[in-house]
């Protein structure tokens, strides 16, 4: 399996960031870590191994970036509006940085979005945001609006609200969408929802794949039995869904 690893200083976040890529063809999957997860998770769990034929095939090149979330939504210490701020420069690293990567493997721009749990959440608020660079994008055990206390997870902005918060929470921007360019690449995505049905946010993800419905956006929702919120469960996952 070809297997990359790159690094280096990004100027938007004012640090070095680290990714792995694996695969040498195929549909270009560009794919976000759980909470505070790092780049190489994916390939220490089996995820990426459970995908090795489908690599070694030339079907399916794997982009594992890194994330920032404990700079971002999980710093308690900083005021929200800086939290965001903080994402939102995650957001410019991975449109201006990471993308250009994935161009140079993949120049017919087949890209995909996908991520596991808080790397659900990222895959679809920039595929929903930028819906004319992506074909596909897959959500497990994903949580849609970070601003919901759901059991004993918070609310990552303690109450505060402002418009960046509500044009990054899925759930809140695209229950006012009105805007019929971005409707239009948005109905075009393939999208799929996954959730066990013992998660915290099963019911997050019922009324996420509802609000798509009634915008006429085409996606598949699954349940699964249980919490299937585990490296155990995503290494099934990618199989079926990816």
């Amino acid at each position: 399996m070809n297997r990359e690893y790159h690094r280096w200083y990004s100027h938007r976040l004012g640090r070095d960031m680290e990714l792995l890529v694996f695969g040498h063809a195929g549909r270009a999957v560009l794919f976000f870590p759980p909470r505070m997860g790092r780049f190489y998770d994916y390939e220490n769990w089996g995820v990426v191994a459970a995908l090795a034929d489908r690599i070694n095939n030339g079907e399916l090149q794997l982009f594992c970036v890194d994330s920032i979330d404990g700079e971002s939504f999980y710093n308690e210490w900083s005021h929200p509006a800086a939290r965001i701020n903080r994402h939102l420069q995650y957001e410019q690293y991975i449109l201006c940085e990471v993308l250009p990567l994935m161009q140079t493997k993949k120049t017919d721009y087949d890209f995909e979005a996908a991520g596991c749990s808080m790397g659900a959440y990222h895959a679809a608020n920039i595929a929903l945001k930028y819906p004319h660079l992506f074909n596909k994008v897959v959500c497990m055990s994903g949580r849609y609006d970070l601003t919901r206390p759901v059991q004993y997870f918070r609310d990552l902005f303690d109450g505060y609200h402002d418009e960046n918060i509500y044009f990054n929470n899925p759930r809140q921007f695209m229950a006012n969408m009105g805007d019929e360019y971005l409707l239009e690449h948005i109905r075009r995505l393939d999208m799929l929802l996954v959730i066990g049905e013992t998660d915290p946010f099963k019911q997050d993800n019922y009324e996420f794949s509802e609000l798509l419905g009634w915008k006429g956006a085409r996606h598949q929702f699954y349940t699964w039995d249980g919490y299937a919120h585990t490296p155990r469960s995503w290494r099934k996952m990618v199989q079926l869904y990816l």
